[in-house]
């Protein structure tokens, strides 16, 4: 319980701006930001080194607001950028700088295809210290137990009954003011997320790229580096920076990077552009509840698409190590989506990344048409939440398998590929396979061919090359009408 005793201090609570300019407008968040995060965490260290504040100390996140009066119809022809009719719609927003490109394009959008500003100013939502000092690296931050008054009753700390999905889940269509959601996620459960994924990639969310990447499987990592250094050998590859985990930054081909002691849960590797528009990696590891963790927290900071690259099984004596299958459909056995998202949703494929994939094979490989037929399958791919499902008895497994005319079974694809229909973030899905159990092909020592050990090797090329044909879709995104419902944000 806070101590609401206490008088509140907090800094200028200036009047909302009105903007037309989407810079500007930008602009005013970052100002409005910086002054009520700065505010926080002058107080936290005062409160640190001098004890216990005589007043409650608050500042609070920006927002954005707008008010449409007219029916008129507009420009419907990407999936965001307008609202669905009359009303004020407004949203907190944290970290104004990180995100400046996705604001400018969205609040761009909304001025121009309906005729009106914007309102920036503070929100009454207040910033939790946790977060605000967070940009701020000369704060020091005492262990647990130093402080001689609880951190509660001066500060705001996270809310986690107000940071939820409510909103992307379809549950919450007003705000609490009454105003409608202008876009899928509130500052807050921005903020949590980024934190999060500061610890579980050991890289600063700054680092990411707008086109992700996931893998379960250690080899890829040496690869992309491999990927890496060669773009950053090629003055014209439009790649200025490698950055692996712990933050290592490199922009030569020779450059050095040292191996951490420790490694995070799920390391992380970015292949940067000056734009935003390069790659990121992430090792997610084995298993749907890691898949679910990465993308529920990546999903934040707005990707352009992300793809699954990984190892699978493949349940067709027809298949051979190294094949590709490239998923049209899943088969939801992970349960980890299963409150958030119900397993009668369809998940669809999306006829652009299905395009990219598929041709970024033929790229690679050198084989089209027909002869493509022989080292890529498409069909469904299936996930399970069970590493060991072979030991059990088979003819329940094996049946659904059939039934669903599965070509791969998996871990990781099919939370990856929900949770970007239930995040909006256009999906695909490009395994390798690793073994065949049904068919005696185990993952042993020796039984990999050299065909196998050179389409891994191609694999990933195929991943960063299909980014690449999608990095150059009009406006640099898919849009997807198939990943909106009837009521969306007009933020994307």
């Amino acid at each position: 319980m806070q101590d609401q005793t206490l008088p509140v201090l907090m800094p200028d609570h200036p009047e909302p701006e009105i903007h037309t300019d989407p810079a500007a407008a930008v602009a005013r968040l970052e100002a409005l930001y910086n002054q009520a995060t700065a505010f926080l965490a002058r107080h936290f260290s005062a409160a640190v080194t001098g004890g216990k504040p005589a007043s409650r100390v608050r500042a609070f996140y920006p927002e954005i607001r707008l008010t449409v009066t007219s029916h008129a119809h507009i420009d419907s022809r990407l999936s965001f950028g307008h609202v669905s009719g009359p009303g004020t719609y407004a949203t907190t927003v944290t970290r104004p700088d990180l995100f400046r490109n996705y604001l400018t394009q969205q609040i761009g959008l909304l001025v121009q295809n309906h005729g009106v500003a914007v309102q920036i100013g503070p929100s009454d939502t207040p910033i939790p210290v946790h977060f605000a000092v967070i940009g701020h690296p000369d704060v020091i931050i005492p262990q647990e137990g130093v402080l001689d008054f609880s951190l509660r009753d001066v500060f705001d700390v996270p809310d986690l009954s107000t940071t939820s999905d409510d909103i992307v889940n379809g549950d919450r269509t007003r705000n609490d003011d009454g105003s409608i959601p202008l876009a899928p996620f509130t500052a807050q459960r921005v903020d949590y997320s980024l934190a999060r994924l500061s610890h579980y990639t050991a890289t600063d969310p700054t680092h990411f790229q707008n086109h992700v990447l996931f893998t379960n499987y250690q080899f890829y990592v040496d690869e992309f580096e491999a990927i890496g250094r060669a773009a950053l050998a090629d003055p014209d590859s439009g790649y200025t920076a490698f950055v692996a985990t712990g933050n290592q930054v490199i922009t030569t081909a020779d450059g050095a990077l040292i191996q951490p002691a420790k490694m995070p849960q799920m390391p992380t590797y970015h292949l940067k552009r000056a734009d935003g528009n390069g790659i990121t990696l992430v090792n997610i590891g084995v298993g749907p509840s890691n898949a679910k963790t990465a993308t529920d927290h990546i999903a934040v900071l707005r990707p352009h698409a992300w793809l699954m690259v990984g190892h699978c099984a493949g349940l067709r004596n027809s298949q051979s190590l190294g094949d590709f299958c490239l998923a049209h459909a899943y088969l939801r056995e992970d349960h980890v989506l299963d409150d958030d998202l119900p397993i009668w949703v369809p998940i669809p494929a999306l006829a652009e990344i299905q395009i990219a994939l598929q041709e970024a094979v033929a790229e690679v490989t050198r084989l089209d048409g027909y002869e493509l037929k022989r080292i890529m399958r498409t069909g469904t791919v299936a996930t399970i939440d069970n590493r060991n499902w072979e030991l059990r008895d088979q003819s329940g497994p094996v049946k659904r398998l059939s039934q669903s005319r599965a070509i791969a079974l998996d871990m990781e694809s099919a939370t990856i590929a929900a949770n970007g229909f239930r995040f909006r973030v256009p999906y695909g899905t490009l395994l390798c396979i690793s073994d065949k159990p049904l068919h005696g092909e185990l993952k042993l020592p020796g039984m990999a061919s050299d065909f196998y050990r050179t389409q891994v090797a191609r694999h990933l090329q195929i991943g960063v090359r299909a980014m690449e044909r999608l990095r150059e879709m009009p406006l640099g995104r898919i849009h997807s009408r198939k990943l909106r419902s009837f009521e969306e944000t007009a933020f994307l």
